[in-house]
């Protein structure tokens, strides 16, 4: 029960730190919001390796892997961040949770790993949720639905280099590697916006994100390692409710049948996909996809 009580606290720790982000973006632009939070996060994650005493060991990877990671992790965070901004955050948060079942198709096409009928059949009734939730040509399409699935797309190359990393590599240089990319993306971004002085309560809204997204990091990294993956992943999809819960209560949001139906079917395809994926491993261990390496990132990530 460590694993999902851990996995349960890392959703906590993301949605928290979404809600806080989304909080601020009403007065301040993402670049800015980027930067901040990133600063913030960074020096957590310095100070972590400084009090580990694994900064004097810490080396940057010569790896093709680590880079299409940070370049998938860079690019879902963007593209996720912009979206939040813009709608619900438990519609943004659903759409996010499609990544399973968008890994599963790119690892049978690309990586050519074994997947049968019942995964497809779940990988494709999963979408049709989505297609509930987003709603083309309906008059409760919101374009902003697509940028969040873009980010879905930048979430599978994230995972699947993630599935190439080296177990040799530590956690804490891949993360700190990426926190540093997207904080100085955020700073780029800054040269295009006009950079607003944040108020003492913005700054302590970012700081508050910064420390429940490590949250987030830390805690999916223990779930990974004390149990077996295909038992607490589907623990996940707990961050659906804290999402509507923080949405209802933060922004009055309420969804509407639609969004519940497609909901639902998303977490359920998704949670039969582990389940298969489980069944898979213990039937025949080389046809399943390799084992995440240790730490090598977390399978959930939000902005």
């Amino acid at each position: 029960m460590a694993g999902a009580l851990a996995m349960l606290v890392s959703g906590l720790g993301y949605t928290v730190n979404d809600a806080f982000t989304k909080t601020v973006s009403e007065d301040l632009p993402t670049g800015e919001i980027i930067f901040v939070r990133g600063i913030f996060a960074s020096a957590m994650i310095v100070a972590i390796l400084v009090a580990t005493g694994s900064f004097r060991r810490v080396r940057v990877p010569r790896s093709q892997a680590v880079a299409w990671r940070i370049f998938g992790e860079v690019g879902a965070t963007v593209l996720f961040l912009a979206a939040l901004f813009h709608m619900p955050i438990a519609e943004a948060t659903v759409i996010l949770q499609t990544a399973p079942l968008a890994v599963t198709a790119a690892s049978a096409v690309l990586l050519k790993e074994a997947v049968g009928w019942r995964r497809w059949t779940a990988v494709t009734i999963g979408f049709c949720g989505i297609l509930l939730i987003v709603r083309p040509g309906f008059s409760g399409f919101d374009l902003w639905a697509l940028v969040a699935l873009a980010a879905v797309v930048f979430i599978v190359i994230r995972d699947l280099a993630t599935r190439l990393i080296s177990a040799d590599i530590p956690t804490l240089t891949i993360t700190m590697m990426t926190t540093f990319t997207v904080t100085v993306l955020g700073l780029a971004m800054g040269v295009f916006e006009s950079w607003v002085m944040p108020s003492a309560a913005e700054v302590f809204f970012l700081f508050s994100a910064a420390v429940f997204i490590i949250i987030g990091y830390f805690f999916i990294i223990v779930a990974m390692r004390v149990a077996d993956i295909g038992f607490v992943s589907p623990f996940r999809y707990a961050i659906v409710l804290y999402a509507g819960i923080l949405g209802y209560a933060i922004w009055g949001d309420v969804p509407d049948l639609p969004m519940i139906v497609g909901a639902a079917i998303v977490i359920a395809t998704g949670i039969y996909t582990f389940h298969r994926e489980r069944l898979v491993r213990r039937a025949d261990p080389e046809a399943a996809p390799p084992p995440r390496p240790p730490g090598a990132g977390p399978p959930l990530a939000n902005g």
